[in-house]
Parts: C-alpha cells; sequence; structure tokens
C-alpha cells in the first residue's frame, strides 16, 4: 500500500484559498435613481456623477456595508478575511473600505487593492439608459439582444458576459496563485458576482442564466465559497451560500436588490 502523504504535502498541492466570499457593493445613488427612471418611464438614469466609476453609495448603501462589517468582526479572527480585493469603482471600493473598518480590521495587517479586472460590466452606448432609453433610442440593439441573448450581446463601446468571464478567468489565475490557503473577500458588481459563479462551477450559459433569471443579486449580499480537500484530485472551492442576505437583516440593515445593468424589452 502506499504510504500517507505528508500534511505538507497535501497543502503543497492545494491550489485555492482557503474562503471566498464575494459580495455586491451596497445600494449606490445609481440604484436608487434607476429605479426611479423606471418606475417613471423615463428614458435616461439621472445621476450626478459624470461617469459609471464615480457614482457613489446611498445611505442606505452605507448602511448595509457597516452591517456586513458587524458580520465579519462577529468572526473569530482566525476566520475572518485576509485578503481584499475590490473593484475601483467607488460603490464597490467604499463598501469594502466601510466593511473592513466596521469589522475592526486594519487594512494595514491584510493584502489590500483594487483590481480593475473587477469592475462593472461596461455598457458602452447604453449606459444611463432605462429600458424604455434602450427601446426608443437604439431598437437594433433591443433586437439583437433579444435575438442572441444576455450572455453574448456586446452593445457598442460595451462588454458582454462573456467578456467579463474572460477578465475573471485572470482574476482566478492570481488568486490560486497568490492567495492559496487564505480567506479572500471580494467586493465587486452583481454581474460579476454571477459571472463567478459560472467559472468555480463550470456552468453552463444555460445554467447561469437559469440563476439570474430566479435570483436578483441583492446589495451587499454574500456568495461564499469554502475549500473542500475532498472533492477533485486536489480539493476545490465548495459552494456554502448564495445571496445571503442575513448578515443586513442581523443588525437591521434593510436588502435592496435593484439592477445596475440596462434591461432591454422582453
Amino acid at each position: 500500500m502506499p504510504s500517507a502523504q505528508p500534511e505538507g504535502d497535501k497543502k503543497r498541492e492545494q491550489k485555492w484559498p482557503d474562503m471566498v466570499w464575494i459580495v455586491r457593493h451596497g445600494e449606490s445613488a445609481g440604484n436608487v435613481a434607476r429605479d426611479a427612471a423606471e418606475a417613471g418611464g423615463l428614458h435616461t438614469i439621472e445621476i450626478e456623477a459624470r461617469r459609471d466609476v464615480d457614482v457613489p453609495l446611498s445611505a442606505q448603501g452605507e448602511r448595509q456595508a457597516v452591517a456586513l462589517g458587524h458580520w465579519f468582526g462577529r468572526m473569530p479572527a482566525d476566520a475572518r478575511p485576509e485578503v481584499v480585493l475590490t473593484s475601483p469603482y467607488l460603490r464597490a471600493a467604499r463598501t469594502a473600505e466601510i466593511a473592513v473598518a466596521a469589522a475592526g480590521i486594519d487594512p494595514k495587517s491584510i493584502t489590500y487593492f483594487t483590481d480593475e479586472r473587477l469592475r462593472e460590466k461596461e455598457f458602452g452606448v447604453l449606459d444611463r439608459l432605462t429600458k424604455f432609453g434602450i427601446q426608443a433610442k437604439y431598437p437594433e440593439q433591443a433586437e439583437y439582444r433579444l435575438a442572441i441573448g444576455k450572455f453574448y450581446h456586446r452593445p457598442p463601446g460595451g462588454e458582454s458576459w462573456c467578456d467579463v468571464i474572460l477578465r475573471l478567468r485572470n482574476v482566478i489565475d492570481t488568486i490560486t496563485r497568490e492567495y492559496c490557503g487564505e480567506r479572500v473577500l471580494i467586493v465587486a458588481h452583481s454581474v460579476v458576482v454571477l459571472c463567478f459563479r459560472y467559472l468555480l462551477e463550470r456552468m453552463t450559459e444555460g445554467d447561469i442564466l437559469a440563476i439570474d433569471r430566479e435570483h436578483d443579486v441583492a446589495n451587499c449580499s454574500v456568495t461564499a465559497y469554502e475549500y473542500d480537500a475532498n472533492l477533485g484530485k486536489h480539493g476545490k472551492l465548495a459552494l456554502r451560500f448564495f445571496n445571503f442576505v442575513a448578515p443586513l437583516e442581523a443588525f437591521n440593515a434593510t436588502a435592496t436588490t435593484e439592477k445596475d445593468v440596462p434591461v432591454a424589452p422582453k
């Protein structure tokens, strides 16, 4: 019989972090403005920030980020995030900053930086248009999206879900290379959360779009993966929960699910 493999050798073979939390940013001023514009049948979403990257959190979003941080803060010190990766968009970066502070984690004591690969899906010419605005200004894009589906549709100057997935493949290469055995918190956007699920669980287009139809990824919701050494040849990340909003409810913050992405008419 082959001899038992030393624990050190097993550890060297593990290529995944011990824990990965993927969080959508807190409610933003853009989420609120979009909801109001859609309800009013308007063509455009009125936001003060000139660039999507500069859209801030709403007051509700800041409360959500605090609640998320308190949830992490209740964990034992050796179970909290030790790596924080955030989208450079203000709403995501601010969510991470608030949550880390509320958790009582010194950002200088952990690996903490922004990563442009985690940015929001780029909307191109459809940016700040409601479904009514898309239909009025770019009816051919609405028709094209219906024809090929949201997974592959790339608006002029923007990205498809596949484009987002391509950059996230590179992020996964980074975390397996640099953060093996560590606990990683990622703060990004709703499409990024779903595209990580597509990659980590090796889904098909149909699989992830079925999840997208059934669930709106809530602001500051947590999707978590934990390393399981018994999966696969050298272990894998196993989904522990998806779209988890109990941290918000536990600390009296309201869960919100406003969409970021312009939606073409069905």
